[in-house]
């Protein structure tokens, strides 16, 4: 039998990405390739570049150079560029790095298999032709579900098999918008970690890593036309998975040890509405925690202006549902929002916050921000000051503007010099570093439920709380878990866990927390009772 061809993913950019690589890994996997972790040990290399900022993009030419750099001295023969950046640029970036043997577009990911064995065979697959892809379904959303056949959708694990799967209340007669998965053909030694084709509504996806915590996409692109952002114009109008696909994924993951789920998608806060009923998401969730196994689930990327009290509610006041809220606000000044074509003011970004901590006081909140757009008026900047002087959010990301290719706003003519957009950069980040300390610090007291995701490390052990999306808000660092060392009959402190701990101090956004004794046989009692009601 000859060597299974060996390939690496390396992934760049958001969780959105992270779920495109784990489709692909399992579409090559079912297809005879062997997945390797390091790029040094794999035939060829695979980059999932991010196309979003200037920083994204250089760092995702900077991993294709580093791979680049290993033919020749080891194993690896080719170098090809996926995801975001692969997608918007094509044959620009092909040209302008010559040192990447394919530039390949979303279109190419159901061939995956084949494109890359045609590169590695010493064949030319002609590089992506990036296109608008807003144009490829219907305007109207209604229209989009069964109109857009053939049209790919990276991350939403296209469907194999053709048993029925489990339908739920939530699920909807919408038929897959890619149409019909035909069933694929898995080798008789497939690895422990690959979904299995031959199982109803399996999803195609093999997982990278064994955390205890895996994304799951709601949805793929965007309806709204910031004027900043060029998303939509390569990953697409808004579509949305159907419901039953969303769970049975999340069921699969958790029978490979998933304990949280994070649902991803350029806007959440629309799921449904090309399915009929803007109002899913809260049927969905509340099915979804009900998964066996999962412990918690995590929405992400909300759109404040799309906020609704049905989804607040089920947000804050479902078991096992993370009363967590990514609110994109970009901005708290009225013109500058108006010229992102935007809506909302400080006032009435107050009020909702108010009103999420009316129902969930413990909440967490995180956003980013754009300092220096152009037209950006001092009196604006000192607005979005008052904003965030008040808003007592846990995690603030601040991007200084700069023009992406493609958008309306790099046409506007009142843009900033660079040097003002740099000063209110660090002035604004200086002072989102300071109140997200505070914010920490408030916590001192609370009793925090804790997924752990590491123990015994360099850095003892962490976990984190339902205010803390992974990678991005900090972490709850254990100060007294060498007491759990050795313990066993369900005591024992392990990765994948959820425990209960008291916040004792801080350390910048993150916490300090002293587990509490017996809460781990506590915690596994309550959510067996739970389920049982």
């Amino acid at each position: 039998m000859p060597e299974r061809r060996t390939v690496a993913l390396v992934t760049l950019g958001c969780a959105r990405n992270e779920v495109d690589s784990e489709e692909l890994a399992g579409r090559l996997e079912a297809d005879g390739w062997q997945l390797v972790e390091d790029a040094e040990d794999a035939d060829v290399a695979v980059v999932n570049t991010c196309g979003f900022v200037e920083a994204a993009k250089k760092d995702s030419v900077d991993a294709l150079l580093e791979a680049n750099d290993l033919k020749g001295h080891g194993r690896t023969q080719a170098v090809v560029a996926v995801g975001c950046m692969a997608e918007r640029y094509g044959k620009e970036l092909a040209e302008a790095l010559p040192e990447a043997d394919g530039v390949l577009g979303f279109d190419d990911y159901a061939d995956i298999s084949d494109r890359l064995r045609t590169i590695l065979n010493g064949g030319i697959h002609a590089s992506h032709t990036p296109r608008d892809r807003r144009k490829l379904l219907p305007i109207s959303p209604a229209e989009r579900q069964g109109a857009g056949a053939g049209v790919a959708l990276p991350g939403h694990g296209a469907v194999t098999g053709t048993g029925t799967g489990t339908d739920t209340a939530a699920d909807t007669d919408a038929g897959s918008v890619a149409g019909p998965v035909e069933p694929v053909e898995a080798p008789a030694d497939l690895p422990e970690g690959v979904a299995p084709v031959s199982g109803p509504r399996a999803p195609l996806r093999r997982r990278l890593d064994g955390a205890p915590v895996a994304s799951v996409k709601l949805a793929s692109g965007c309806d709204r036309r910031c004027t900043f952002c060029a998303i939509p114009s390569f990953r697409g109008s808004f579509i949305s998975r159907r419901p039953s696909d969303v769970l049975n994924e999340t069921r699969w993951l958790a029978e490979q040890g998933v304990k949280e789920v994070m649902l991803v998608s350029e806007n959440n806060t629309s799921y449904g509405k090309d399915l009929g009923d803007i109002r899913l998401l809260e049927s969905l969730l509340p099915e979804l925690a009900d998964v066996d196994g999962i412990e918690r689930v995590r929405v992400s990327y909300l759109q404040p202006a799309e906020m609704r009290p049905g989804l607040i509610d089920v947000l804050t006041s479902t078991p096992k549902v993370a009363p967590y809220f990514d609110l994109s606000f970009q901005h708290s000044a009225p013109d500058v929002l108006r010229a992102m074509r935007r809506f909302g003011d400080t006032d009435r970004f107050l009020e909702l916050l108010d009103t999420i901590r009316s129902k969930a006081p413990q909440a967490g909140v995180r956003s980013n921000f754009i300092v220096g757009f152009p037209g950006e008026t001092e009196a604006d900047l000192a607005e979005l000051e008052r904003f965030l002087s008040n808003a007592r959010l846990d995690a603030i990301g601040v991007f200084g503007y700069s023009d992406e290719d493609g958008t309306e706003a790099a046409t506007y003519e009142n843009k900033l010099d660079e040097d003002v957009v740099q000063a209110r950069l660090a002035r604004v980040s200086r002072l989102a570093e300071e109140l997200v300390s505070q914010r920490a610090e408030e916590r001192v007291g609370e009793t925090v439920h804790v997924l752990v995701e590491s123990v015994g490390g360099e850095d003892g052990a962490y976990g984190r709380g339902a205010h803390q999306a992974p990678e991005t808000d900090g972490q709850v660092l254990f100060t007294n878990f060498e007491d759990f060392a050795g313990l066993t009959g369900g005591e024992e402190l392990t990765v994948g866990r959820m425990v209960e701990a008291k916040v004792v101090g801080t350390e910048g956004v993150d916490l300090l927390a002293e587990l509490l004794p017996g809460s781990l046989g506590q915690l596994a009692c309550s959510h067996s009772e739970e389920a049982a009601r």
